[in-house]
Formats: structure tokens, C-alpha cells, sequence
């Protein structure tokens, strides 16, 4: 496996990050997930975008010019044989503060470390797209935004971390976080949606959650089949008489939700708007894919 560290590719044994870094001491540092269908990766440009956004939010210069992000990254697919007619890649970006001495004093780094890694991609489960999965609805809130902005892609993952643990004890899918006023919020790695009365229901950015790409993309397609859509304040009393639910992100696309905690979402099985943005979704791929440079 090949792995770009700070200016270079090496061997995944060479990829060694100092223990002073910050991105290791304080979680002080921003991220991107991506992917690619083939050899073109999805939504590229709007990727990099955010991360350029996320590091600008927390002072922090990108050490790599715009124009080269894209050959990196798909060199990154073609070192690691992936991104291919046979295989899709998953990409992760990751920029942290840097190694400098202890303290949090983002000066005390010169120079940030950049990292890319690049693995083949697996797809969800058929089963999971076909049947739908089933939610926890976590205990741990949502961070509060005016305490740490949902529109940061941090590497300080601990408030998804401490809820996901609980949907992995309870065995479920994902956890389902509400924010400080009981209100709904997204999933750990996913933004929400539900079907109600006919229109595409999704929580507003003003109740704390991250403006997901793939979130943006599914209500654009829902428009495009003539389907309202709003976003809004909801609680789980909408949820609980909600008709069909799923969720959204780069990687699983448009997953159906089944059941949340002890209530059965619709008849329990993906429904007839589901099914039809799944499609919607799976036959605009390449239109927003980004072409090989």
C-alpha cells in the first residue's frame, strides 16, 4: 500500500507520523472522505472545497495548492491499483496541525501534515440497500454549535465516536443523535431524511449538522423528480409517523432505515420515494463525477 505523506509517496511502513503532532495530541486537524466510481472520483471538486473551508475555519493553511489535489489523488488510486474498471476507490484526506512542542498554541507547528490514503471501497451490503437498516438513538448530543461548528470536518471525532458505541452495543446500524433542544440531527458518518405526507423531510444546518454533499445531491434529484422537499426543526414524534427514512453519504449513497430504537418506520421495508432516489441516484453517478485529470 502507498501512502502520500507531506511531499512525497512512501510504503505503508514508512508512514510514520510524529507522537508531537497535534493531530495526535488534541485532534487538531480537518478531514475529507471521498470516492470514486471507476476512474472518476465523485463530487472532487466539492470535497476539496470543504476541506479548503474546514482548515480556513481553524486557521490553518492547506500546504498544497488547488491545482495539485487532483493528480495526487489520482495518482494515489493508480500506486494502490484502485479506481479502476474492476475496483472503486475510497480516499481520505487528512491535514493536521503539525508536530511542534506540547501546548495549544497552533504556532508552536510550522508546517502541517498532510496525509492521503487510498483503498479499495466496499460497498454496503445489498441486503442493508435492499432491506433497510435499523437506528439507535444515542444517548450523547450532538456538540453544540456555537461550541464547535458541525460545518468543521474535524479529526476530533469523539462526540461520533461516544455514539457510536452505543448503537454497536445495542447492535444496530448507526446511532441517531439529537442536538440540545431533543431535536434531530444526522448520524455518526450520515445526514438524515425521512417521507412524510408526500414531501422530503431533512434537518436544517441551524440544528447542528454537517452540510453533506451527497445530502445537497439527493435534495437536488428529489426536486428533479418533482418531489417537494424542506428542511426544517423536527423531533421523533415525526420521525415515529414518518412513512419511509434513510440516510445519506458519500460511501453508501441512500440507505433505507427500517426501524428506529423500538419503532417500525413505515411497513418496515424501504418505500416507494426511497427506492425511486436510489435509482435517481445510481443512473446520475457519472454526472457528478469528476473526469481524470
Amino acid at each position: 500500500m502507498w501512502v502520500f505523506l507531506n511531499d512525497r509517496f512512501v510504503r505503508k511502513e514508512e508512514a510514520v507520523v510524529s507522537v508531537f503532532d497535534h493531530g495526535f495530541l488534541y485532534g487538531d486537524g480537518v478531514y475529507e472522505t471521498l470516492r470514486s466510481y471507476g476512474s472518476r472520483i465523485f463530487m472532487r471538486d466539492q470535497h476539496l472545497s470543504r476541506l479548503r473551508r474546514s482548515a480556513e475555519a481553524i486557521g490553518l493553511t492547506l500546504p498544497i495548492p488547488d491545482v495539485q489535489w487532483p493528480e495526487l489523488l489520482h495518482e494515489a488510486m493508480r500506486r494502490n491499483d484502485v479506481g479502476t474498471d474492476r475496483t472503486d476507490a475510497y480516499l481520505r484526506i487528512t491535514v493536521s496541525r503539525g508536530e511542534g512542542e506540547i501546548g495549544l498554541d497552533p504556532a508552536l507547528c510550522p508546517r502541517p501534515t498532510v496525509v492521503i490514503l487510498t483503498k479499495a471501497l466496499h460497498a454496503p451490503s445489498p441486503d442493508l440497500l435492499r432491506n433497510g437498516v435499523s437506528l439507535t438513538v444515542a444517548q450523547t448530543r450532538r456538540n453544540l454549535p456555537a461550541a464547535l461548528s458541525p460545518q468543521i470536518k474535524s479529526t476530533n471525532f469523539l462526540n461520533n465516536i461516544l455514539a457510536k458505541r452505543e448503537s454497536i452495543a445495542a447492535g444496530t446500524f448507526d446511532s441517531l443523535l439529537l442536538n440540545w433542544k431533543d431535536e434531530l440531527t444526522e448520524c455518526t458518518i450520515s445526514n438524515l431524511f425521512f417521507i412524510a405526507d408526500g414531501t422530503v423531510h431533512t434537518p436544517a444546518l441551524d440544528c447542528g449538522i454537517l452540510d453533506g454533499i451527497t445530502r445537497s445531491i439527493v435534495m437536488t434529484l428529489a426536486e428533479e423528480e418533482g418531489l417537494p422537499v424542506q428542511d426544517g426543526a423536527y423531533h421523533l414524534t415525526h420521525l415515529r409517523q414518518a412513512e419511509e427514512c434513510f440516510l445519506t453519504n458519500t460511501s453508501m449513497e441512500v440507505m433505507p432505515v427500517s426501524r428506529v430504537d423500538t419503532f417500525q418506520i413505515g411497513d418496515g421495508r424501504p418505500g416507494p420515494v426511497t427506492r425511486r432516489l436510489q435509482a435517481r441516484f445510481a443512473a446520475n453517478r457519472t454526472r457528478f463525477s469528476e473526469e481524470t485529470p
